[in-house]
């Protein structure tokens, strides 16, 4: 980020802005498999069909997804894979963290019961 405009700071943060919602995260991680269209989405999702209509639209506008309409059905597929790669960086990082958290309540649990005997 260093050296990025304040414009370009502001495209970055909308951009994360598409990741920051739970539904939308789901959404992409079902695409990973490949195209879907808005109804097998919602069913993925456990969802409605509006719902993920809605999540759609703000990840095409985003250049996350590219939507190709077929007769009456909308087919939806990533415009970038890259999002994975971010994604799996961040899930990992996450994942550190908690494994960090947990060894440190660990730690704390033993001298807890080290003291107590």
């Amino acid at each position: 980020m260093e050296g990025l405009t304040p414009e370009a700071l502001q495209h970055v943060a909308t951009y994360f802005q598409a990741l920051a919602e739970p539904m939308r995260l789901r959404l992409l991680n079902e695409l990973r498999t490949g195209e879907r269209n808005v109804g097998e989405l919602a069913e993925a999702a456990g969802t409605s069909m509006a719902n993920v209509s809605r999540h759609l639209s703000f990840l095409t506008q985003r250049g996350m997804v590219e939507r190709e309409t077929r007769g009456t059905a909308a087919y939806y597929r990533i415009a970038d894979p890259a999002v994975y790669k971010l994604c799996d960086i961040v899930c990992g990082s996450i994942a550190r963290v908690h494994e960090r958290q947990a060894l440190g309540a660990a730690a704390f649990a033993r001298a807890g019961r080290r003291r107590s005997k």
